[in-house]
């Protein structure tokens, strides 16, 4: 089975060794037809603690790491100009 990934900004660095990542999804509405962008935050696991707020990364689904922790932060794809 080949494990989910998506693309997303990060929103929050305050945890330790955690990250929030807002990742935006384009979808149609099912009776009107509109392109609607709807947003979801997942908490990724950050072992080396390298992202910042603003940049650009990939997070990979895995096992359950805590309560709400069950993505991992793959690779960052683009830093923050900030």
């Amino acid at each position: 089975m080949v494990a989910k990934e998506k693309i997303g900004t990060v929103v929050s660095d305050k945890m330790l060794n955690t990250r929030v990542v807002a990742v935006n999804d384009r979808i149609s509405h099912k009776n009107y037809g509109k392109i609607v962008t709807r947003t979801k935050r997942y908490v990724a696991h950050d072992v080396e603690c390298n992202s910042k707020i603003g940049d650009k990364v990939k997070i990979q689904e895995t096992r359950p790491i805590s309560k709400t922790k069950n993505w991992i932060l793959v690779s960052i794809l683009e830093k923050s100009s900030t």
